[in-house]
């Protein structure tokens, strides 16, 4: 092997993809290469909330690793809560292309937190010179990779442990699987100037000045149906807030499938209501969240985004 090719073969530059300059004719190698440092690979498939909340650990990974390059790999419905994050380096979509090229790429540290087959399985098909979280035996099972993802795993084989017993945050707990010190630190939604006002102008639009704004997310996943509130929980609520409260508004949240249901709340109550858009997709849905100062969600997808842009929860 010619010490060209030899070079050529083992660039480590993270503007580096092998079928182009990184801009136009510069060459290569170069004098300003970014080194990939420590490689990390997060696997997280779980609901779109989990993987908002999974954000507060980037922190920690970068204290332990200051060097460190993140990649990320999530189903696409996740995606959005991922983009603009400075603290990833690539975000995959969860498909068999994607899966593919990691696996012949080789990372320092792959981290799994879900415990399902689909994560359990890829975190062992990845070449890696540590794994962190949890894994699948010969026989199909999950099972747990390190000391530190004991505790984790022993909450969902025993019950008691989970819903008596544990007084611990989930962040607390995932930290600990991954072996990284836990700071509490602030889940990581990132939004661009131009979505800060785009939620600025929208609350104008709406002639929202010093009023207190509530917003109801109405809906759930079709998982746990019956953590959302009935609908004339939901009126009974909205109307209590407008008697006891001065100088406030109510705007109803949601995705799509909640569409009907927040028409038949705004239909139902005697006050007006703020009927967001619902057929927007997630990044503008987090918008609209944006504008309320306070969230109250059955759901725990609401509650991670109010949460995560520093919202008052219920």
């Amino acid at each position: 092997m010619t010490n060209e090719l030899k070079t050529l073969q083992q660039i480590n530059c993270k503007k580096f993809n092998g079928y182009k300059p990184c801009e136009p004719y510069k060459k290569c190698p170069c004098d300003e290469k970014e080194p990939f440092g420590v490689t990390v690979l997060i696997i997280n498939l779980d609901f779109i909330g989990d993987v908002l909340m999974t954000t507060a650990l980037l922190p920690a990974i970068k204290r332990e690793y200051p060097d460190s390059t993140i990649h990320w790999i999530t189903r696409k419905n996740a995606i959005p809560v991922l983009e603009n994050n400075p603290l990833i380096f690539k975000v995959w979509e969860w498909n068999s292309e994607n899966r593919m090229i990691l696996q012949e790429m080789e990372f320092d540290l792959v981290l799994n937190g879900d415990k399902n087959s689909n994560s359990s399985a890829f975190i062992m098909t990845i070449n890696s010179r540590a794994r962190r979280g949890f894994g699948l035996n010969k026989y199909g099972a999950v099972i747990p990779l390190n000391k530190g993802a004991l505790y984790n795993f022993k909450m969902g084989l025993d019950d008691e442990l989970k819903f008596k017993k544990n007084k611990r945050t989930g962040l607390d707990i995932l930290a600990e699987t991954w072996n990284l010190d836990y700071r509490n630190d602030e889940y990581m939604l990132e939004l661009t100037e131009e979505e800060v006002k785009f939620s600025e102008d929208y609350k104008r639009s709406l002639g929202i000045k010093d009023e207190m704004v509530v917003g109801f997310n109405t809906g759930c996943s079709n998982a746990f149906p019956l953590k959302k509130m009935t609908i004339d929980q939901h009126a009974e609520l909205i109307e209590r807030i407008h008697k006891s409260m001065k100088n406030v508004r109510v705007a109803l949240l949601g995705g799509r499938e909640d569409t009907e249901r927040n028409r038949e709340i705004a239909q139902k109550v005697s006050v007006p209501v703020i009927e967001t858009p619902t057929t927007e997709g997630l990044r503008k849905g987090i918008l609209y969240e944006n504008i309320c100062d306070v969230i109250v969600s059955g759901d725990t997808l609401g509650m991670h985004i109010g949460i995560a842009l520093k919202k008052y929860v219920v």
